[in-house]
């Protein structure tokens, strides 16, 4: 019998993917239709009203399976996450972005002028179209965006790391993958998301996809992932880390020591994998 993940399976009490015809059982298959988050932060959540599993930035796209009762059952492109998001958080018409925005945060604004009001605010890893260049700033359909804290979508970032540090004092939030809250693995996917390395969203599945495990004895390595059950952490060098934590309720560096002796004193157990990915 085949066993999904629920987290990626496009299937809900309804209807199914088309691809999923051999599991739908008597549910309509539907082929879905591309749509694009229109909102600067929207949670994933697990079902209409209900809890969040993950979020979704402006600018990433989804496929679209059902719309219901003001609520749209989607499929993340990024990592394959299923979940519902309001009618109002999604727009059906995608735009082609240009753009990604790099600074940690950003404003889009009424006007190319820094002391003009600010239309709303950009997380770091948003997409944006850029319609054209009016000196420093981008002038796109939300505003006008500083042109220094925008990268276009094939210039990748090259150091995970060098990311994760880019959200250093970010206040943990469960299921968060944005500047304003995040957690463990949202941490880790946006640094290797921001490389072009392809990365799930939940640490669980990190852990299981991360396939090149370390060498005995070889030491830590800038990069590597360590993994406790429902934690994750990246290597920065060989004594410290980078996570998203409740002991701090933030991003922060820790001691790889420290922080493998205070987990394993709290009951959270011990170090579960120590993988270094492939370049």
């Amino acid at each position: 019998m085949t066993t999904f993940d629920a987290r990626r399976t496009p299937m809900n009490g309804r209807v199914a993917a088309e691809h999923l015809a051999d599991h739908a059982q008597d549910r309509p298959l539907v082929t879905g239709t591309p749509a694009q988050v229109s909102v600067p932060v929207a949670d994933l959540l697990r079902r209409p009203n209900g809890p969040r599993d993950r979020q979704l930035l402006l600018g990433d796209t989804v496929t679209l399976y059902e719309t219901r009762a003001g609520w749209c059952f989607v499929q993340a492109d990024k990592d394959g996450y299923v979940g519902y998001l309001s009618a109002t958080q999604i727009a059906q018409v995608p735009d082609t972005a240009t753009h990604w925005v790099n600074a940690p945060a950003s404003h889009a604004y009424q006007e190319a002028n820094f002391k003009s009001p600010d239309c709303l605010a950009l997380s770091f890893g948003s997409r944006v179209t850029v319609q054209e260049i009016a000196g420093r700033f981008a002038k796109t359909n939300l505003g006008f965006i500083p042109m220094q804290h925008l990268r276009r979508l094939d210039d990748l970032a090259s150091d995970p790391v060098d990311v994760a540090q880019q959200f250093l004092g970010t206040p943990y939030l469960w299921g968060g993958n944005s500047r304003w809250g995040i957690d463990c693995s949202g941490l880790v996917q946006a640094a290797y998301l921001a490389c072009g390395r392809p990365c799930p969203g939940d640490s669980d599945q990190q852990e299981a996809e991360v396939r090149q495990a370390y060498l005995p004895n070889d030491g830590y390595r800038r990069g590597d992932l360590l993994f406790w059950k429902g934690h994750v952490a990246l290597v920065v060098d060989a004594d410290r880390l980078i996570h998203a934590n409740v002991h701090h309720m933030a991003v922060a560096f820790e001691e790889i020591d420290a922080a493998i002796a205070r987990i394993a004193e709290q009951g959270d157990g011990p170090v579960t994998a120590h993988r270094r990915p492939a370049p």
